[in-house]
């Protein structure tokens, strides 16, 4: 008879985990609260590190109809305009990663996993669900949903986000951490930009005290745009997502080039985009052992486990990862279920912290003032791509890690 797993969680890490453990010969069966599995529009950069685990789920072909595939990562001097470094991508990251660098609506990238589960596997989806409580038993873990069920499972897999109940049970309810960062996040149709604004490659801009970040996605029709400034969060972390006011980010980007000030004003609702959001940026500590990713019948995975600054623009990435080892665990019938929860978290928990830290690291980096701003504009002028580029990520074979 197939093992059951039980998944908390329809976003991208849900319906990876879940793909990996059907996959790996086990009957899922997801829980989602909310009743359409959706997303907001907000791109994400999927590195070869992720492209190669989407590869050999067979999702290639899916993600080369929605993606954009950039040519290559500029970086900008926020305040001056000026060109600080260059890091080829296109077929550059294939050669020499053996999969590419691609940009991605979120909402593609979880529709192609949607797609994935729903064509693929015999998922049961479950709308409309939260799974409250979990208890262990004999071998057995039994969880009670919000419709009032009580459903057992020969493990539970918690991948319900930043604020997971599944974590908070696991792991005691410590909130997650306050960054100081908003991110202001929009989404233009490139054809009504001029053409001087359009994108076909990934630019970072790097100012004091903020930064941004522009790429084409799907297909490259559309241009996500993002800005992250300091400043306070608000109280109510758990509903704060609102349209933002666009004046309050043109006050914020005061002092900063021409060039980027129009690509920030390109943002404009009658041309046919959304215009801005605005989200408070949340993380943890890193991950401290496999102890915090997985005990008993029960895992974490993705922002439930490890959730992240986006300055190393791998959260997604590290969910994904995270369900390909799910998958490659969870096939050792050999071992009792949480032997290979066991596993799982021991392979995975110190890449999710070392990607963690350096998210915070790059952070600061990026946001730089004074004379580590200046140190940092001089060593990407002289040493660009070697900064810019980061193997040990992307090959992801603990290499030694760059400096940007």
């Amino acid at each position: 008879m197939k093992k059951q797993v039980l998944i908390a969680g329809g976003g991208i890490g849900g319906l990876a985990a879940a793909l990996g453990a059907s996959r790996a010969g086990w009957d899922v069966r997801l829980y989602e609260r909310a009743a359409v599995i959706s997303e907001v529009g907000a791109g994400v950069q999927i590195g070869p590190n992720v492209v190669r685990r989407l590869q050999a789920w067979g999702l290639q072909q899916a993600l080369q109809a929605v993606a954009a595939f950039p040519g290559r990562l500029q970086v900008r001097n926020a305040v001056s305009g000026r060109e600080l470094g260059v890091l080829p991508l296109g077929s550059a990251a294939v050669e020499r990663y053996g999969a590419a660098y691609a940009t991605i609506h979120r909402a593609d990238l979880q529709g192609l996993l949607l797609q994935a589960v729903r064509d693929g596997t015999q998922t049961q989806l479950h709308l409309d669900h939260t799974l409250e409580a979990f208890a262990e038993d004999d071998g057995v873990v039994t969880v009670r949903t919000s419709r009032g069920k009580a459903v057992e499972g020969d493990a539970l897999i918690g991948a319900d986000g930043l604020w997971s109940r599944t974590r908070t049970q696991l792991l005691g309810a410590v909130p997650p951490r306050v960054s100081g960062h908003l991110a202001y996040r929009a989404m233009v149709p490139q054809a009504a930009l001029p053409q001087a604004l359009r994108t076909t490659q990934v630019t970072a801009w790097l100012g004091p005290r903020l930064h941004a970040v522009q790429y084409p996605v799907r297909r490259g029709e559309l241009q996500n745009l993002v800005v992250i400034v300091q400043g306070p969060a608000p109280q109510d972390l758990q509903n704060w997502d609102h349209s933002a006011n666009a004046a309050d980010l043109e006050r914020a980007l005061q002092g900063t080039c021409a060039a980027l000030q129009d690509v920030v004003r390109s943002v404009n609702p009658a041309a046919g985009g959304p215009g801005w959001r605005l989200w408070p940026l949340c993380d943890r500590s890193p991950v401290r052992s496999a102890d915090e990713m997985a005990q008993g019948l029960v895992a974490l995975l993705g922002d439930a486990a490890h959730p992240m600054r986006p300055y190393l623009a791998q959260g997604a990435g590290m969910a994904i990862e995270d369900a390909a080892e799910l998958q490659r665990a969870l096939s050792m019938h050999d071992l009792e279920v949480p032997l290979r929860l066991r596993r799982y978290a021991l392979n995975r928990w110190q890449r999710n912290a070392r990607v963690q830290a350096r998210s915070i690291r790059n952070g600061r980096i990026f946001h730089a003032t004074g004379p580590v701003r200046w140190g940092r504009d001089a060593s990407l002028r002289v040493l660009g791509e070697r900064l810019l580029d980061v193997p040990w990520l992307y090959r992801g074979d603990g290499a030694a890690a760059s400096a940007l």
